[in-house]
C-alpha cells in the first residue's frame, strides 16, 4: 500500500469549511505555511473523507463498499457521499471490492495493516480467514493484524487506536484506564504483532460523551515529512508533541487545535484523504 508517510497531496471534503469554520481556518493556515498541496472533494455529504474514499495501492485505487453497520439506520442515509461521482470528477478509476471496509478502520504501512474485528460484523457472509486473505491480496500486504474494537466506539475504527512509525514500530494508546477485558485483549493483540510499541497518553475521561474524541492524539494526519498533530489545551499536549518528535525525528510536527472537530467524534486522520500524486 501507499503509506501516509509517502503521500504528498491532501483532499478534504468541501463540507469541512462550512461545518467547522473555526477549526478549518487554523488547519488551512498551517497547511499553507507548510506548503502542503491540497484541494477539495466536491459534492460531499459529510466531512469524514478517509472513510468513503478509495485506498491507494501503488498505481491503483481500491474502492471498498461504504456500508458499515453503524450507518444502517435511515437517518444516516443522507450522509453517504457518491464516491463514484467524486472519483469521476478527479479522473480516478477504481478497482471495486464488495468487502465493507471504512478507510478509518485501515491503519497501514507499506506492507502491514491493522483493522479491528468490526470488519467481521460488517462482512458476515465471509469466512474470516478468507476475508483477511482477500484483503491482503487486494492491498498487497504481507500481514494484517486484528485489534478488538473499543467498547463504546460508534465506528469501531482502528485509526484512533494505533499508528505505524515504520515497519517495526507502532504508536498505541495507553488504554490502562479502560475496562480490564478490553485493555488486556488490546495488549495481547499488539504484543502478538512482534512490533515495538510506543505508548501515547489517552486523556479522554473528562469528556462528557462517548462521541467526543478530545484527547485521542493518535488520530493525527501524516504526510511526507510532516505530521499535523491534534491538541486540545490538555496538560498532555506537550508530552504528546515530544513523543511524536522523538518517534519521527525527520518530520515537522505541527500542532493543530482540534476541539471543535473532536466533539463530533473524529479528528485529523478522519477528515483526510491524502494520496501520492505525480505532478
Amino acid at each position: 500500500m501507499t503509506p501516509d508517510s509517502q503521500t504528498n497531496f491532501l483532499y478534504l471534503a468541501d463540507t469541512l469549511p462550512k461545518k467547522y469554520p473555526e477549526f478549518y481556518a487554523g488547519l488551512e493556515k498551517e497547511l499553507n505555511k507548510q506548503k502542503v498541496a491540497f484541494d477539495f472533494l466536491t459534492n460531499t455529504k459529510d466531512v469524514w473523507a478517509v472513510d468513503y474514499m478509495p485506498i491507494q495501492v501503488g498505481e491503483k485505487f481500491v474502492q471498498f463498499s461504504y456500508d458499515p453497520s453503524y450507518l444502517k439506520f435511515k437517518k444516516y442515509e443522507k450522509t453517504k457521499s457518491d464516491v463514484d461521482a467524486i472519483c469521476s470528477t478527479l479522473g480516478i478509476q477504481t478497482q471495486k471490492s464488495e468487502i465493507v471496509l471504512d478507510g478509518g478502520n485501515l491503519v497501514r504501512s507499506a506492507r502491514q495493516a491493522f483493522v479491528t474485528d468490526r470488519i467481521f460484523e460488517d462482512n458476515p457472509t465471509w469466512e474470516r480467514k478468507a476475508l483477511l486473505e482477500e484483503l491482503k491480496n487486494l492491498l498487497e500486504l504481507d500481514r494484517i493484524f486484528l485489534l478488538p474494537a473499543q467498547p463504546g466506539d460508534f465506528t469501531g475504527h482502528a485509526d484512533g487506536m494505533v499508528r505505524f512509525v515504520d515497519e517495526h514500530t507502532i504508536l498505541a494508546n495507553d488504554y490502562s484506564k479502560e475496562p480490564k477485558k478490553f485493555f488486556e485483549a488490546f495488549e495481547i493483540a499488539i504484543h502478538n504483532t512482534g512490533l515495538e510499541v510506543i505508548k501515547l497518553p489517552y486523556p479522554i475521561y473528562e469528556n462528557t460523551s462517548n462521541d467526543h474524541a478530545n484527547g485521542d492524539y493518535i488520530n493525527y494526519l501524516q504526510m511526507d515529512k510532516v505530521i499535523f498533530a491534534p491538541i486540545f489545551g490538555f496538560k498532555e499536549d506537550e508530552e504528546v508533541i515530544r513523543i511524536l518528535e522523538e518517534a519521527f525525528p525527520k518530520d515537522s510536527i505541527i500542532p493543530i487545535e482540534s476541539n471543535e472537530l473532536a466533539k463530533d467524534g473524529g479528528i485529523l486522520n478522519c477528515i483526510s484523504w491524502n494520496i501520492r500524486k505525480d505532478f
